[in-house]
């Protein structure tokens, strides 16, 4: 299988600096790396973009996420972006592709400071990848790969829901 990760930023990539004594966003790929490392049967390509917390993305960075998406040989996408706004940029590829199989994925917690959410969400978007299933755009979130229009952030009980 051939897959195009776009590595965003978001809290699935956020690291401590102890410097400023704050969570930021890297612009590497370390946290990805870490699971990129046994992924043996899997023909990745990784385009590091955009590299922010969700919340602060503009439509600039979606149009750039766009792009990347277009221009991307592969038809199987993994997008790590941060949960915050991850509605808003699933809704904005939406409106201008729908030749490809795109799963959208990120972390509630950093991977630098706990792997195994991040890690886990991040299989389930490349085991969901590796199925046969429709073009569209997919959420990969704790524990379930949805229609993005269908899984949503409850900020309340800090977990995704699938919408009823």
């Amino acid at each position: 299988m051939k897959v195009t990760i776009i590595n965003t930023g978001g809290t699935f990539n956020k690291r401590y600096d102890p410097i400023k004594g704050q969570l930021e966003v890297p612009s590497d790929n370390i946290a990805l790396n870490k699971i990129l490392a046994s992924c043996f049967n899997v023909d990745y390509e990784v385009i590091n973009i955009v590299s922010k917390d969700s919340l602060d993305m503009t439509d600039v960075d979606r149009e750039l996420i766009t792009n990347a998406v277009k221009n991307s040989k592969n038809e199987n996408i993994i997008i790590i972006h941060g949960t915050d706004t991850v509605d808003l940029t699933s809704q904005f590829l939406k409106k201008q592709i729908s030749d490809k199989k795109i799963v959208f994925t990120g972390a509630m917690v950093p991977m630098s400071i706990d792997e195994v959410e991040a890690t886990m969400n991040f299989s389930q978007a490349l085991g969901f990848l590796s199925a046969n299933i429709e073009n569209g755009i997919y959420l990969a979130m704790h524990g379930v790969v949805v229609d993005a229009s269908k899984l949503v952030k409850n900020r309340a009980e800090g977990k995704f829901l699938i919408e009823e």
